[in-house]
C-alpha cells in the first residue's frame, strides 16, 4: 500500500529495491544485522557450464563489487579503443569484445599474470544529512543499485581507505525529486548528466532495469528539443537506440516519461523519490511547481541549487562519491 501508488512502469530490479527501501523504514535493527550476517558469509565458489567453461562468483560487499567491475571495464574499454584485443590463445582468430577482455582481465589480475594500476571507481551514495550525522536511519540509496541501512552507509564513509567527497543534492521536500538546472550547449555536461543519472538510478523507459549509459533528449535536438534538465533522460545503449527508430517517441519531463511506440501503445514510468525518507511535515499544502530557473549565456552553472521560486523549505541530501582503489 506504500508503494501502489508509484508502480506503474516499474521494472522487477527497481520494484524490488522499493519494496526493499520500505521494509528498510520499518525495521532498521533487521535490516542492518541481515547486512552484518551477510557480510560474514563472504566467499568464493566455482560451478560448471557447458562447452568447458565454469562460472566463477564472488560474494562481497557491495562497494568492493562495483569497484572490481568498474576496473575490468575501464580496463577493456581502453583496450578496445587503443585496438589492443587480439586474443592470445588465438591470435589469427576473432577479436576479444569487452566483455571477453573483461573475463581475460579478471583472470590475468586474479593470477597475478599482469601488473594493473589502481584505477579509482566512484559509489554513488545519496542520503539525508540527518542519517548521514546518525540523527536519523533513512536508508541511503546506492545510485543505480537501491537502499541500504542508513548505519551501512554511514561506515563506507568513515572507511579510512576511500577517498570521500560531499556534494548538497536538493530535492522538492513532499516527494525528494532532484531539482536541476539548464545548459544551452548541445552535448549534456558532466555536471548535468551526473544528476540525471541520480534522479533517474536505471534506464527511464517502462520495465527496464538496465543501468544507465548514456544521458540523452526526450525530444531530440533536430525537433528543437533544448539540453535541459526538463528534456533530459538516462537511458541504457539499447533502449536509446530503439527510441531513434521509426515511429518511436518518447515524450515526458523529470517526473514522468511516456514511451510511444510504433503501433501506437503507450507506456508510463515515474521518476523514483531519490530518497526514501519521510518527507517533512510543514502544515502547508503542497505547492506547485515550475520549470528551473534558466541559466546566463555563461558556460553552464553545474552548481545543484534549490528551486528557490517554487519551493519555500527544500530538504538537502548529500550526494556521496566514494573512489575505491582496486
Amino acid at each position: 500500500e506504500r508503494i501502489a501508488h508509484r508502480l506503474e512502469g516499474v521494472g522487477p530490479r527497481t520494484l524490488g529495491n522499493m519494496v526493499r527501501g520500505e521494509a528498510q523504514k520499518l525495521d532498521q535493527v533487521t535490516a542492518r544485522d541481515r547486512q552484518e550476517r551477510s557480510r560474514s558469509q563472504r566467499r568464493v565458489s566455482v560451478r560448471p557450464a557447458p562447452g568447458g567453461m565454469a562460472y566463477i562468483s564472488a560474494l562481497v560487499p557491495m562497494p568492493q563489487a562495483v569497484g572490481v567491475l568498474a576496473c575490468l571495464h575501464k580496463a577493456a574499454t581502453s583496450r578496445v579503443a587503443d585496438g589492443d584485443t587480439v586474443d592470445p590463445a588465438n591470435p589469427s582468430g576473432p577479436r576479444r569484445s569487452r566483455d571477453q577482455l573483461m573475463a581475460d582481465l579478471l583472470i590475468e589480475r586474479a593470477t597475478g599474470q599482469t601488473t594493473a594500476p589502481a584505477v579509482a571507481a566512484e559509489v554513488q551514495l545519496v542520503m539525508t544529512d540527518a542519517a548521514l550525522f546518525g540523527e536519523g536511519q533513512a536508508p541511503a540509496w546506492l545510485t543505480g543499485h537501491g537502499p541500504i541501512p542508513a548505519k551501512t552507509a554511514r561506515d563506507w564513509v568513515a572507511d579510512p581507505n576511500a577517498e570521500v567527497f560531499l556534494r548538497r543534492v536538493f530535492t522538492r521536500p513532499e516527494n525528494h525529486q532532484l531539482v536541476g538546472m539548464e545548459s544551452r550547449r548541445r552535448a549534456f555536461p558532466e555536471g548535468l548528466k551526473r544528476m540525471v543519472t541520480l534522479r533517474d538510478g536505471v534506464c527511464r523507459t517502462p520495465y527496464c532495469d538496465a543501468p544507465i549509459q548514456q544521458i540523452d533528449h526526450i525530444t531530440p535536438v533536430n525537433n528543437g528539443g533544448p539540453t535541459s534538465w526538463d528534456n533530459a533522460s538516462g537511458l541504457c545503449a539499447a533502449c536509446n537506440q530503439t527510441k531513434e527508430g521509426a515511429g518511436w517517441r518518447h515524450d515526458g519531463n523529470p517526473e514522468q516519461l511516456t514511451v510511444v511506440t510504433p503501433t501506437g501503445h503507450q507506456y508510463t514510468t515515474t521518476t523514483p523519490p531519490i530518497s526514501t525518507a519521510e518527507p517533512p511535515d510543514t502544515g502547508d499544502p503542497p505547492e506547485e511547481h515550475g520549470p528551473p530557473d534558466d541559466p546566463d549565456d555563461g558556460p553552464p552553472d553545474i552548481t545543484p541549487r534549490p528551486d528557490t521560486a517554487a519551493c519555500r523549505i527544500n530538504t538537502q541530501e548529500p550526494e556521496i562519491t566514494m573512489r575505491i582503489a582496486a
